[in-house]
């Protein structure tokens, strides 16, 4: 039996600080080829996440903060953003199920944020297809311009150019 308390919150809060990606995962699954997968999400601000979709295997994914704030957004394939949600553990809106093929990231907006994820399993590292080509890879410099443009854009608003 696995415990999900307060303290082990924390480590993954800890461990997402000392991280040089600035998030850190706590699988509840045992491998990566489990038909669910089930993690805690720790993810500190200025986290980069690229906007990715989950099509090959095509995936739905289930987000649902448990501590902080995040922006979730979703986008066309030009890198328009179609939809902004505001997540917060004390709400309104606590978490989404995001379907499959939908391009999106999320950043976080407080230290100490986590999110409970599920989604189909087995965890297939994503394919180059599978990463928006109009947002930069990370380690890329302009990473961070990209992780501060998430937190404001809004619906309608198109992702900034990458630079090649």
């Amino acid at each position: 039996m696995k415990v999900i308390n307060q303290k082990a919150l924390d480590e993954a809060s800890q461990s997402a600080l000392r991280s040089p990606r600035k998030r850190s995962n706590w699988n509840l699954h045992e491998r990566l080829d489990d038909p669910v997968q089930r993690l805690f999400n720790a993810i500190e601000p200025g986290t980069y996440i690229r906007p990715h979709r989950h099509a090959d295997p095509a995936t739905w994914e289930v987000f649902l903060l448990v501590r902080g704030s995040a922006v979730l957004l979703i986008f066309e394939d030009s890198g328009r953003v179609v939809e902004r949600f505001l997540l917060s553990a004390g709400g309104p809106q606590v978490g989404v199920e995001i379907p499959p093929r939908a391009w999106h990231t999320m950043a976080s907006l407080e230290p100490g944020t986590v999110f409970f994820e599920v989604k189909q399993g087995p965890y297939v590292p994503p394919r180059p297809e599978n990463l928006a080509s109009w947002a930069p890879a990370e380690g890329d410099p302009r990473t961070a311009e990209f992780e501060s443009w998430f937190t404001a854009a809004a619906q309608g608003d198109l992702a900034p150019p990458k630079i090649m």
